[in-house]
């Protein structure tokens, strides 16, 4: 049976990014489960269930990930590197969500596998504009099996 619950991990270490991504969800009235973690380590731990986010019921696989590329510890094209190396994790949707327009960035991305290359938009307004049309692309698109 197929579901439309579309569980989502943002990996992003900006607080202030965090609570806006989170407004921009409420605005669109975007109600998939939203799980944060702060750096490229803890996203691979959320997606390989290790250290604090071992419980399948508190850190699910998610069906998409926004990931920043700016990060402490591990940025998200490390993480982004593993997350396509691994067998388990291949399929799953990866948006980068940055402030980098460095095209060294979104070649890498893309080289990557990235699914999409996003720059985060200055404003509140702008980043919930751009989180709405993402939503409506993910509700039509047609989504890879997850492992």
């Amino acid at each position: 049976m197929k579901t439309n619950i579309c569980r989502i991990l943002l990996a992003e270490d900006n607080e202030h990014d965090i609570i806006s991504i989170k407004r921009a969800f409420k605005k669109n009235n975007i109600t998939n489960p939203l799980y944060v973690v702060r750096n490229g380590l803890e996203c691979l731990d959320f997606l390989f269930r290790k250290n604090q986010y071992e419980d399948p019921e508190t850190s699910p696989t998610p069906n998409l990930i926004l990931l920043d590329i700016k990060m402490p510890k591990m940025d998200g094209i490390t993480a982004l590197k593993e997350i396509r190396e691994n067998k388990n994790t291949r399929r799953i949707p990866v948006i980068m969500l940055t402030t980098s327009k460095d095209q060294k960035d979104v070649a890498e991305s893309y080289d990557l596998g990235v699914n999409a290359y996003i720059v985060k938009p200055v404003g509140l307004d702008n980043l919930s504009a751009a989180i709405g049309k993402i939503n409506l692309f993910w509700q039509i698109v047609e989504k890879p099996p997850i492992v």
